[in-house]
């Protein structure tokens, strides 16, 4: 595998525009296109709230219903959420707009949105926005690169990445992008993603890999707490890097599970550290646990403490508080088989060792956790099984952003 520049334009045959819809933001582009003239194989996870957005419900019958997809058009600002009929029949617009503009059926065509929760979207602007990007679609990384950007919200940075990988002789290329900053808690990915890939693969691989990836990339990541109403992935393979099409789960299907799981945690990782008022990356990796679960529970717990969080944006090496995650997680395990580090690129500092603290230098520890990165490592000396999860520091900012979001 190797990584290359780019994202969701870096495989063959797709294409991708961006605009100023005027849908909320008055002064950035706010509206995305990314589209395949090749019909695309697809394949998608979903928010497990029970309050789903329109565009949820929309995206999810065409992924069910094993028809092809040639596009998927995104806005950010309005989430289309909690907005009734109303609200289904933007999406029905967006994609008639779509099938005018390019010819393919308004049932190939995605649609996903993000922003505001129960505020109507402005169908003209949408249409509008369509046949503007429907002229200025292309194949470059630019325009995939200000796709990335058009979807954001919150996000402070744009996510994209692209890798290629032999199958069969052939090259192919798998690329994506995706948006996440706030109302973010795993539990299928919490936030907006969107992979394009020249592969040729069954669909039902296809939907096996990405859910299987996702579990230990965008459902290991966290940031408030919050599940999304708009959680969205969406896959499109469009089969023109010509391999030899993977049918069965063989060499070929791990190597390209391989190449998934780098773009997803890729993504997962960028969407983390930019938290909304984050100031540094959080990880938590637990080690030798029971079983699988266990390790993805713990670490899940560890990230997605507010009292760890907040320890992690004070540099306070308070190490009780993640502790005590551990052990309202849900996961039984034994305190006295426990050992607990901090490490960052500036050194690894034990702090507690098997049921007992440690007396450590508090000047190391405090260099340690100034890092841009901060991990806390958990070895439970119990099993074989580990796991690492993502999230940020809780810093005043966060409050600040959440307080006047509608504004």
């Amino acid at each position: 595998m190797n990584i290359i520049d780019g994202g969701v334009t870096a495989a063959k045959g797709f294409q991708a525009a961006s605009c100023e819809a005027g849908i909320k933001y008055r002064d950035r582009t706010d509206m995305a296109f990314v589209f395949s003239k090749d019909p695309c194989v697809c394949a998608g996870t979903f928010t497990s709230n029970v309050v789903k957005a329109a565009c949820v419900q929309w995206d999810q019958r065409i992924v069910s219903s094993g028809e092809p997809m040639h596009a998927v058009v995104i806005n950010s600002g309005i989430a289309n959420a909690c907005t009734g009929k109303e609200g289904f029949d933007a999406c029905r617009a967006t994609a008639k707009a779509v099938e005018e503009a390019l010819k393919v059926p308004y049932s190939s065509v995605a649609v996903a949105s993000t922003g505001v929760i129960g505020m109507q979207l402005p169908v003209e602007k949408l249409v509008a926005g369509v046949k503007k990007m429907s002229q200025s679609l292309d194949a470059g990384m630019e325009a995939g690169t200000a796709a990335s950007k058009a979807i954001m919200t919150t996000d402070t940075v744009n996510k994209e990445v692209a890798v290629t990988f032999d199958i069969g002789g052939h090259t192919v290329t798998l690329g994506g992008m995706s948006k996440g900053s706030g109302m973010i808690h795993p539990n299928m990915c919490t936030m907006l993603a969107f992979l394009t890939t020249d592969l040729d693969i069954e669909k039902s691989l296809l939907q096996k890999a990405v859910s299987e990836v996702v579990r230990d990339s965008f459902n290991m990541i966290t940031v408030d707490g919050d599940t999304s109403t708009n959680d969205t992935l969406l896959i499109m393979a469009n089969k023109n890097a010509q391999n030899p099409p993977i049918k069965e789960e063989n060499s070929d299907f791990e190597v390209f599970k391989e190449a998934l799981a780098y773009v997803c945690t890729y993504l997962a990782k960028k969407m983390a550290a930019d938290g909304e008022g984050a100031s540094k990356l959080f990880e938590a990796k637990v080690v030798n646990a029971k079983t699988k679960d266990d390790a993805r529970t713990l670490s899940r717990a560890i990230v997605g403490s507010n009292l760890s969080k907040a320890a992690i944006f004070g540099c306070d090496a308070n190490f009780g508080r993640f502790l005590c995650a551990m052990g309202y997680s849900g996961a039984q395990f034994d305190q006295e088989d426990v050992e607990l580090f901090f490490e960052s690129e500036n050194g690894r500092l034990k702090v507690f060792d098997k049921g007992t603290p440690i007396v450590f230098d508090e000047d190391e520890a405090l260099r340690i956790m100034k890092a841009d990165a901060v991990t806390v490592f958990v070895d439970m000396h119990e099993g074989s099984e580990e796991a690492t999860a993502w999230g940020c520091d809780l810093t005043y900012d966060y409050v600040k952003i959440n307080a006047d979001y509608r504004s």
